[in-house]
């Protein structure tokens, strides 16, 4: 989320996007041959090569992943493809999860077989974590690859696959499906519209309100327009509290979801073999788009695990499964340069016609601190 300014047309994507466990010490996890020596390793070289990184993984035999739904960016595919590539057992704890428990999980479950090894957060999660010293240090091979506003110099997060806030929208139950923030207080959306999550908690609700922010005279400095607007999509009774889920959706308890567009475009297929027609639009008049960010937990009880399942996540492989779940890698310009990126996955993404914006860090900051002290405050009751 750290890019300042970004054109795209992502008909075809022309440019790398930048926004849901006894004892143990500080250095983290110790399992396998050369663990201890994995729990200090800031690349596969420190280990020997990737050879002796993967030998030391399959030595501890598991690997703990927190808040990844399968149906989320194709996580249940990426997960299956490195449980079966390197006969590794995954423990996947709260796929409904925010960001905000995934910190939560790595400080109360600290020095726990069940602690999770790696976090996929939001960024600006991401930073807290590392404020906090949360964090190892750790570059994966492709590392160049990724740029440099897309990371943190030290290696303690990385952005991994990115998207935009879009209207996804059940029309077996709502008639005329809304395709802009503003529609969204019309009367015939009564208890209809739910984000994914509480903004103070979860990075895909506090991009949907940054992106409202946007569409109602806010900026990038100013997120509270957007917290303004969700107050008035709740007088007018529109506002659902419901968090979105897969199974909210497929009940129609949720039918307007203010989601990723990978999210909402991934649910299209599910839907449909349900005999019900998901429509999703990115809304013109607020275009909000965000990556979320891989890290390595210092206390990793699996440390060679999880510097696998990032070399994993950022090879051609890895980035290739994301594409194909309508996400955008963030290797994704160096891959095209390549020639290497999943064609027919870069031509099925959600188009985008749009100048994007991305917040700075102070941004991000600030936005972050408003959500915090006005949310609760006003949507409560």
């Amino acid at each position: 989320m750290r890019r300042s300014t970004l054109r795209t047309a992502i008909a075809v994507v022309t440019a790398g996007l930048t926004l849901t466990a006894c004892g143990g010490s500080d250095s983290g996890g110790s399992g396998g041959d050369g663990g201890s020596d994995a729990a200090t390793a800031t690349s596969a070289d420190d280990l020997g090569g990737m050879d002796a990184l993967v030998k030391a993984a399959q030595k501890e035999g598991e690997l703990n992943v927190i808040a990844l739904p399968p149906s989320w960016a194709n996580y249940g595919e990426m997960l299956k493809t490195f449980g079966d590539k390197y006969k590794i057992k995954i423990n996947s704890a709260n796929p409904d999860g925010a960001s905000q428990d995934e910190i939560d999980a790595v400080t109360s479950q600290k020095g726990q077989d069940r602690a999770p090894d790696v976090l996929d957060v939001g960024t600006s999660f991401a930073k807290q974590a590392a404020a906090q010293k949360l964090l190892a240090s750790y570059k994966v091979a492709t590392w160049d690859d990724i740029p440099d506003n897309q990371k943190d110099a030290d290696g303690l997060w990385f952005n991994d696959y990115g998207g935009f806030i879009s209207i996804g929208c059940n029309a077996a139950i709502v008639s005329t499906c809304p395709t802009t923030f503003g529609q969204l207080l019309d009367p015939q959306y009564k208890g209809k519209v739910a984000l994914n999550g509480d903004p103070t908690q979860a990075q895909a609700a506090f991009s949907g309100v940054w992106a409202a922010a946007l569409s109602n005279g806010g900026s990038l400095d100013d997120i509270g327009p957007g917290i303004d607007f969700f107050k008035k999509v709740k007088d007018a009774g529109n506002f659902n509290p419901v968090q979105v889920t897969d199974a909210t959706v497929l009940s129609g308890e949720t039918p307007i979801s203010l989601d990723w567009d990978y999210v909402n475009a991934g649910l299209t297929k599910k839907l449909s073999d349900q005999a019900v027609k998901w429509q999703v639009s990115v809304p013109s008049d607020g275009v909000f788009g965000s990556y979320y960010s891989q890290a390595i937990s210092k206390f990793a009880p699996h440390p060679a695990a999880a510097r696998l399942w990032e070399e994993f996540l950022y090879s051609d492989e890895g980035q290739n499964i994301w594409l194909k779940g309508l996400s955008r890698p963030v290797r994704l310009d160096a891959m095209q340069s390549a020639g290497s990126a999943d064609a027919a996955a870069l031509k099925a993404l959600p188009q985008v016609d749009a100048s994007v914006e991305f917040p700075s860090d102070e941004q991000q900051t600030t936005a972050k601190k408003v959500v915090q002290d006005r949310w609760n405050a006003e949507m409560s009751g």
